[in-house]
């Protein structure tokens, strides 16, 4: 069932990713600020289309985002011959980070603690 509000939520997000990635140019927001946004980004966009719970949406988008940036630890975007793809760059990145990591991880955490404390105010 399409929800409209993660929908619209995953439009706001894209569009700031976009801001960012095209305007910002520091060593604070567009690294980590960027990389926290994403995973918020994905889960909206994943809740405007599956019913599923929170914490399964959020598990699933966390490990999806580890994944990828496992994907970068081993290089596999010049295993499959994209090392030149502007847009596989963008999508999948190229160089592994601890502190990617964590912000996904924090940023999946911020998502889950919403969740919960909307869960706890709605069922009052």
């Amino acid at each position: 069932m399409f929800n409209k509000t993660y929908f619209g939520f995953t439009l706001f997000l894209l569009t700031i990713e976009i801001l960012i990635g095209k305007y910002l140019h520091d060593n604070i927001i567009r690294p980590y600020g960027g990389d926290f946004l994403v995973v918020i980004l994905v889960y909206c966009f994943v809740k405007s289309f599956l019913n599923k719970t929170a914490l399964s949406t959020a598990f699933g988008v966390l490990l999806f985002a580890y994944a990828v940036e496992i994907s970068q630890y081993f290089h596999i975007i010049s295993w499959m011959g994209l090392i030149h793809s502007k847009m596989a760059a963008l999508l999948l990145g190229t160089s592994f980070s601890w502190t990617d990591i964590l912000c996904y991880t924090l940023g999946i955490g911020l998502v889950f603690t919403v969740e919960k404390t909307r869960a706890t105010i709605t069922y009052r």
